[in-house]
């Protein structure tokens, strides 16, 4: 208002987009906390494979010796037949379980990852319902809102949603902003931001982005079929929306895909004409009609335009006659040099008594895509349905393709079912892939570790130097390769054949005087041998060896030929045969009639002429052909690279990484130091990863209100009184009644952080602060223990009970009630046997697993048919598991296009040991430890470490 009184005018800022809640966050910046990233599971897909193969060969050879597959996998050589791609520093592939604005902080911040992706591929919820973006279970896609057993309660997706919903569609608003932020920052200034929405919000998220990234750097709204119609009382939902930014439009990095321009088809509606491949004849198709064998599909444009220049009106000579302009502002397209060079290349037609320029399909074969993709449907690519809000690969490709090169880096903060993962690791992208769902992490680590890709060449190799010198028609060159994936691979390429590239290639003048020193003579002894009054000029030579028939009797030879095709020889057929004699004066039979209209010359030395004239005449128009395409621009085709078939690739090193640290110990002396330093007083608080006063006083508040429930589905633990307790490990101290005898006990709690993992060291630190001050019991809360606090049930006469938070913890009082009141369960252990019979190799059998279930309060006893996955790391170095064995009781055989490829060196009895509860035998490690990780259904996951 100020403005406007004191200058009579008042300035507009660009339209916004206001919601609730925004105003007070747009006072200060974008403020997210920035936890360390700690890998959890290192897996090479190669190493397995490389296992399966060594027993074969064992099998096969009867031989015992084993390859030093499983040294740390940046260090793995790649062998001849199952490769991956390596990328520059050892890179690994990384999926991150964790909410993605804090993960995407801690990479920017924590990891120098700002300004360093290249493409960010975004499938945020298309709305505000809970249950409908994510799955509790790998083994069921069939999620419905409203459903208990469909509520998620995984504490990263709990959390998440938390933040997001709590007020509807502005919590949705402010959720789309945060992350966009997040995204902005790590984008390079080249960079490319995809993000997927359905016409819900579609006008939200646009009016979001533009604020976040600027109108400027919007680029286009990309509308793609989806595999079905939604229904609706009105019209149907056929498809879905990609909003896509750069982060600087000036500098955004941008490869053009093409489709293929098929017959009648986008692209190619106007090619409706025919040429034959060897003799340039042509005619237009009919009706129906198929493109036959031999021909290829031409069409005929305008060889003239508006407007007027000297050089470009001039009379046009053309097949005898002699043509001129007949408007004042019309002129020819080229000038006469040009149109000569058009005519020599046999690219000028007729069409009546108009000159047309020839245009032919093979010209530009392909064309490019645009803001509208017609034919991405999940079911036309034969994609398997994984997870509920599944996106189709091919969608997700185009993207990846438009926007990046080979060893760029992409990011996907919503894995789903790891699709963008898949994708990028098809095409030699980097990748890191994101998920606050434990399910679609499990889903999409089995996809990746059993997935097939082909090997694309790289033009950095000396396979690709080949393959480029073959294409360009040059010698490849002498120089040194290094099988850099940056320099991209050999990728296909299609000519772009314009009528200025025709008219300026001078080479067809060199071709046309080299062949006419050839056909000229051939025309004029063949004009002389046959005796003619008028000679033939070169257009007018028939390809046969005969006299032409006249253009009326011709006409009446194609309708006699169709007629008898159609009714075979009935009245119809009848009638013409006798038009077509009276019109040429002959007794034709049925018998007699020639398949073509012409009468066969029976002068041999006119054949003999006529034959050399016409095999000269189609190996100048080849030359032509080849010199017009080798002088063409060529677009390169960058979804199709040239591939080996001979090799076999697999997905490359990838780790599973979360918020919580992998603090797990091995059986060792300094284990053993740090549990007596401990158990005697000397581990400072400051050494273990406690939780901060709110989080504790939020932890006491639930305990005295919901107790703990036993491991055995015994008694709750209902606490009598309950308070903080103000020791180093001890956050609260309670006392509850146990048993019928009303015995009171006093229990210490130990209260575990909010994000992180709690160890054998902190409980063994705690039970002794518990033991000095005259506690029966030590109860541990905690989201998560390390494997071996499994081992520790007791400190001399004090118990020790380890109950596991319920996810439920994380949300707030606007969260769906499912009326389940088990905060605190006392968490059970998986069943696994040590097969050892003494001698140098041993193996793993897995019974089950105990899993606490969230929506019952109970702890689910489970036999094998309740384990998606189980895996084995044979050499544990307790810093982070490395899958060194692989097995899958629950999917439906992931290894099934590995199986095909790989059949002559991998038996079906070593592809049998993937689906079994017991392992292939492996040495003992030399650390004598091992690890045993089992994954159910919910994506729960125990890992044990065990001596061997």
């Amino acid at each position: 208002m100020k403005e406007l009184a004191e200058t009579g005018t008042l300035t507009l800022s660009d339209a916004q987009l206001i919601w609730r809640g925004k105003d007070r966050q747009d006072w200060t910046d974008l403020v997210v906390n920035v936890p360390p990233l700690y890998i959890q599971e290192k897996i090479h897909p190669k190493a397995i494979i490389d296992d399966l193969k060594r027993r074969t060969a064992e099998k096969l050879e009867a031989q015992a010796e084993m390859a030093d597959l499983f040294a740390d996998f940046n260090g793995i050589t790649p062998e001849q037949r199952a490769e991956f791609y390596q990328h520059d520093q050892h890179w690994s592939n990384r999926m991150i379980l964790g909410d993605s604005l804090q993960v995407m902080a801690s990479l920017s911040e924590r990891e120098s990852l700002k300004g360093k992706v290249q493409c960010i591929y975004f499938d945020p919820p298309y709305g505000i319902k809970f249950n409908s973006n994510w799955q509790v279970s790998t083994q069921s896609r069939d999620v419905r809102d409203g459903k208990q057993t469909d509520i998620s309660r995984e504490p990263e997706q709990v959390k998440a949603f938390r933040d997001t919903w709590k007020n509807g569609i502005h919590s949705y608003l402010t959720y789309l902003r945060d992350r966009l932020t997040a995204m902005r920052d790590l984008l390079t200034e080249s960079g490319s931001i995809f993000v997927q929405i359905s016409d819900e919000n579609v006008h939200r998220l646009r009016a979001v982005m533009d604020e976040v990234f600027g109108t400027d750097n919007f680029i286009a709204q990309i509308d793609f079929k989806k595999t079905a119609g939604l229904a609706s009382d009105y019209l149907a939902s056929s498809k879905d929306y990609i909003i896509y930014y750069g982060f600087d439009r000036r500098k955004t990095k941008f490869r053009r895909i093409f489709n293929t321009k098929e017959a009648g088809q986008e692209g190619a509606t106007q090619f409706n004409w025919i040429e034959n491949d060897e003799d340039q004849s042509r005619r237009s198709l009919s009706g129906n009609e198929e493109v036959p064998l031999g021909f290829s599909l031409i069409s005929h444009d305008n060889i003239t335009s508006t407007g007027f220049a000297s050089t470009t009106d001039y009379p046009l000579d053309l097949f005898g006659k002699t043509f001129r302009l007949k408007q004042a502002n019309q002129r020819w397209k080229t000038t006469e040099e040009g149109m000569r060079r058009l005519k020599a290349a046999n690219r000028v037609l007729l069409l009546g008594s108009t000159p047309r320029y020839v245009r032919k399909l093979a010209d530009f074969p392909v064309f490019p895509i645009t803001d509208v993709w017609p034919d991405t449907g999940v079911s036309g690519f034969a994609d398997p349905r994984l997870y509920v809000v599944q996106t189709g690969s091919k969608v997700i490709e185009r993207c990846v393709l438009m926007a990046t090169d080979p060893g760029d880096l992409v990011l996907d903060p919503t894995c789903g079912s790891g699709t963008t993962a898949y994708v990028a690791e098809q095409w030699g992208r980097r990748w890191i892939t994101i998920d606050t769902s434990r399910v679609a992490l499990a889903l999409a680590r089995t996809r990746l570790m059993a997935a097939r890709y082909p090997w694309y060449i790289l033009a950095d190799s000396r396979e690709g130097q080949l393959k480029q010198g073959e294409l360009t028609m040059r010698p490849p060159p002498e120089i040194a390769t290094h099988n850099d994936i940056r320099q991209g691979f050999v990728y296909e390429r299609a000519p772009h054949i314009t009528l200025r590239d025709i008219a300026n290639n001078s080479l067809i003048d060199d071709i046309w005087e080299k062949w006419q020193a050839v056909l000229e003579p051939l025309r004029q002894d063949l004009n002389r041998t046959l005796g003619r009054d008028q000679p033939w000029e070169e257009w007018e030579i028939p390809r046969e060896a005969g006299d032409p028939w006249g253009t009326e009797a011709t006409k009446m030879h194609a309708k006699l030929r169709a007629a008898i095709a159609k009714d075979d020889i009935g009245k119809k057929s009848n009638n013409l045969l006798v038009k077509l004699n009276i019109k040429l004066g002959r007794n034709y039979t049925f018998q007699t009639l020639p398949n073509r209209p012409i009468d066969p010359w029976t002068n041999d030395e006119a054949i003999r002429l006529h034959g050399q004239w016409w095999e000269a005449r189609i190996a100048r128009q080849k030359e032509i052909d080849a010199s017009i395409a080798a002088r063409a621009e060529v677009e390169y085709l960058y979804d199709k690279p040239y591939s080996d078939p001979a090799r076999i690739r697999v997905a490359g090193p990838f780790t599973v990484e979360s918020l919580s640290p992998h603090r797990i110990l091995p059986a060792s002396e300094e284990e053993l130091s740090d549990d007596i330093a401990a158990a005697e007083g000397r581990r400072s608080p400051a050494d273990a990863d406690l939780a901060g006063q709110d989080f504790s006083a939020i932890v006491i508040d639930y305990l005295k209100t919901e107790g703990v429930k036993q491991r055995d589905k015994g008694d709750r633990i209902t606490f009598e009184s309950l308070g903080p307790w103000p020791g180093n490990f001890i956050g609260a101290s309670g006392v509850f009644v146990e048993g019928e005898n009303g015995l009171e006990r006093r229990a210490a709690i130990l209260i575990g952080p909010e994000y992180g993992t709690v160890g054998r060291q902190d409980l063994v630190a705690a039970a002794r602060e518990a033991v000095d001050n005259r506690f029966d019991v030590l109860i541990a809360c905690a989201f998560n223990f390390d494997a071996h606090s499994s081992e520790l049930a007791s400190l001399g006469s004090l118990k020790i009970l380890k109950a596991r938070i319920n996810p439920d913890m994380h949300m707030s009082d606007e969260l769906k009630n499912t009326g389940r009141g088990n905060m605190f369960v006392v968490f059970g252990e998986p069943d696994v046997k040590i097969l050892d019979d003494g001698g140098p190799e041993i193996r793993v059998k897995v019974n089950g697993i105990d899993v606490f279930d969230p929506n019952t309060g109970d702890i689910r006893s489970n036999d094998t048919a309740g384990i998606a996955a189980w895996f084995i790391d044979t050499d544990y170095n307790e810093e982070s598991f490395f899958v060194r064995h692989a097995y899958f009781l629950g999917a439906n055989d992931p290894y099934e296009s590995l199986k095909t490829a790989l059949q002559a060196e991998i038996d079906e009895d070593a592809w049998a040991t993937l689906y079994s509860d017991t392992s292939r035998p492996f040495e003992r490690p030399e650390s004598r430890r091992i690890a045993v990780k089992v994954i159910n259904h919910f994506g729960d996951e125990v890992m044990k470490v065990f001596g061997v």
